[in-house]
């Protein structure tokens, strides 16, 4: 039995990792192929809101201290053996100086506070990110390139630490994720995840919510019932999108319409004498006003990328420099729309109700690599 896996992750709900190109090609539906031997499996990510209490939040302040300590430790050591001319630091050696040595030193005896996992996943990401900054500067990877890693800030707005498997993790059955050496979280689940969890992310934004992201490994859904129906969008900022049938999507300009609320919090911002607390909270206001559009947006973005997948059978979609279009005087209309974002979640959602794949379900063409997508379906070509 042959067994294939494909990944998507999401901020909410899911989000493609996997560097898939779908191309617009009819593939008939009883391929030479035979289906019933292949299981598909896919990764995602599941992503909840927690509460913890004011004790837990001091003790993942704590754990998101010692994660970033040990990763800057894990750069400033490779800097200074590149700066020396010494060999590159291998990854088991720097965790055995950056973590096991250092917590017997009187100066990093605190690291033991917290799970040796948290402290492991910190030097993974490092590592990641090296081998990601090496594959960039040698042609490996495609793309623009990739800067070096760089040293963590505790003013960073956005904070995580990873628990996997190791930590023993558990979700109790009365809905509490348990964390070692945090406690016991409150939870609010608005699925039931499909499969026991392989790891678990807990991040603080700058809104100063908290979220666990869980990622689990799980069986394909069952692909949707075929349909004659196409489509060509050509995306906009009159009209979000212009659909082949002659169907129009209103753009709804979130960030537009909030910009009186959000220009006032930042006056009152401004206002704030640095360093203060009335600062901080000033601050901690700005961030929950941009967070509450950035939710509508990507709530709205996914319900009219799940009707137009479940309605279609092939969708056809234009390619647009969004990064260029970013320069312009129309930038900010450019990014309040998020056609990048949009387009991703058709890339993802067609790929994964596809697990007959290579039969015939959605496909979507790669609007980083096709440049005549739009004017495919306008000529008549699709």
């Amino acid at each position: 039995m042959n067994t294939v896996c494909r990944n998507f992750v999401t901020k909410t709900k899911w989000t493609c990792i996997a560097k898939t190109q779908c191309l617009p090609v009819r593939i008939p539906s009883r391929s030479a192929i035979d289906q019933r031997d292949i299981v598909w499996f896919v990764q995602l990510r599941y992503q909840f809101r927690v509460y913890p209490t004011p004790g837990q939040q001091i003790a993942l302040a704590k754990a998101f201290g010692c994660a970033r300590v040990v990763f800057n430790d894990g750069l400033r050591l490779r800097h200074t053996a590149h700066e020396q001319g010494l060999p590159y630091v291998s990854d088991a050696e720097l965790s055995k100086r950056v973590i096991t040595r250092a917590k017997a030193t009187p100066e990093r005896a605190w690291l033991g506070e917290v799970s040796a996992v948290v402290l492991q996943q910190a030097l993974a990401d490092l590592n990641a990110a090296y081998r990601t900054f090496f594959a960039s500067i040698t042609g490996r990877r495609k793309g623009a390139k990739v800067a070096p890693p760089r040293f963590r800030s505790r003013k960073d707005n956005r904070q995580a630490i990873r628990f996997t498997r190791n930590s023993r993790f558990t979700v109790l059955d009365n809905g509490r994720l348990r964390l070692p050496k945090i406690g016991d979280f409150t939870v609010r689940w608005s699925r039931m995840l499909p499969s026991d969890p392989s790891s678990v992310t807990v991040i603080r934004d700058a809104a100063g919510r908290y979220f666990a992201s869980f990622v689990v490994r799980t069986s394909d859904d069952e692909p949707l019932p075929p349909t004659d129906a196409e489509v060509g969008i050509d995306l906009g900022l009159t009209h979000f999108a212009v659909m082949s049938d002659g169907t129009k999507v209103a753009a709804p300009r979130f960030l537009r319409r909030a910009a009186r609320k959000l220009k006032r919090l930042q006056q009152a911002l401004s206002r704030k004498q640095r360093g203060s607390n009335r600062r901080g909270k000033a601050v901690v206001k700005v961030a929950r006003a941009h967070a509450r559009v950035a939710d509508t947006r990507r709530d709205w973005q996914h319900k009219l990328s799940t009707t137009i997948i479940r309605e279609n059978q092939a969708v056809y979609v234009e390619d647009l420099c969004v990064v260029g279009l970013g320069r312009t005087r129309l930038a900010r209309s450019v990014h309040d729309a998020g056609w990048s974002s949009f387009v991703g979640m058709l890339e993802y959602k067609a790929a994964r109700v596809r697990h007959e794949a290579l039969s015939n379900r959605t496909e979507v063409r790669d609007h980083r690599r096709v440049a005549v997508a739009a004017a495919a379906w306008k000529l008549g070509a699709v």
